[in-house]
């Protein structure tokens, strides 16, 4: 469902320390608003009586606030339907490829499951630290979190909680992650590729599990017993 956009007016505005007031044009009470919650920063810097548009969103304790910022005669960009889209049909994809048609091995979709849900809680947590003014998580992070299969996170994260939905720089390296994960599933599905995956996964990794971490585990219960 799309988020609804409301119009106001900025009456209030203090540029040295980037924040103000805007009063909506239904006579609601007048909404906080940060520079950092204007979509297009880098444009021009905001005055007072300038005409806005702006989603409703809520601050760290609650009071209403601002969010995705934008000038009366700047019309914002989509808010990301395509990507909204494409990581439900991935999973969807991965999901028909390792159950139905036993392409590809179980374990892939419980990755991503697994690394999404990872990942769209560190988002979370970093949109909470944002707000707060506490240890944000390095960009680096999150762009290894997507690479190594949690992108279907970032991308829910990004479209609900609206956290790192309008960085560009920040998304051109995230769709290349999403581009990467794209081209390592069809390469699973060349022959080849897909014996050596599954010599990976039954050789490997169960050697490595078995000589590795099954006698960690062991030795870890023996200490706590």
């Amino acid at each position: 469902m799309a988020t609804m956009r409301r119009r106001g007016t900025l009456t209030s505005w203090n540029d040295e320390r980037g924040f103000g007031f805007i009063t909506p044009d239904d006579d609601a009470r007048p909404v906080f608003v940060h520079i950092n919650d204007f979509i297009r920063r880098g444009s021009r810097r905001p005055t007072q009586n300038q005409a806005v548009s702006y989603v409703l969103s809520s601050g760290s304790k609650g009071r209403p606030c601002a969010a995705d910022v934008a000038f009366a005669d700047e019309q914002p960009r989509a808010s990301g339907i395509g990507s909204s889209i494409i990581a439900p049909l991935f999973l969807a994809a991965v999901a028909f490829s390792s159950f139905h048609l036993n392409k590809i091995p179980r374990l892939f979709f419980w990755w991503y499951v697994i690394a999404s849900l990872l990942t769209f809680i560190i988002y979370a947590r970093d949109k909470a630290a944002a707000k707060s003014g506490s240890w944000r998580t390095p960009e680096s992070s999150l762009h290894l979190l997507a690479l190594l299969g949690g992108w279907p996170g970032a991308v829910l994260a990004q479209q609900v909680l609206r956290h790192k939905s309008k960085k560009q720089s920040f998304r051109v390296v995230f769709w290349i992650t999403v581009l990467l994960n794209c081209a390592a599933f069809a390469m699973l599905f060349i022959p080849e590729v897909a014996v050596e995956v599954q010599y990976w996964l039954d050789v490997k990794l169960k050697f490595w599990f078995s000589n590795t971490v099954k006698p960690f585990l062991v030795n870890l219960l023996k200490m706590l017993a």
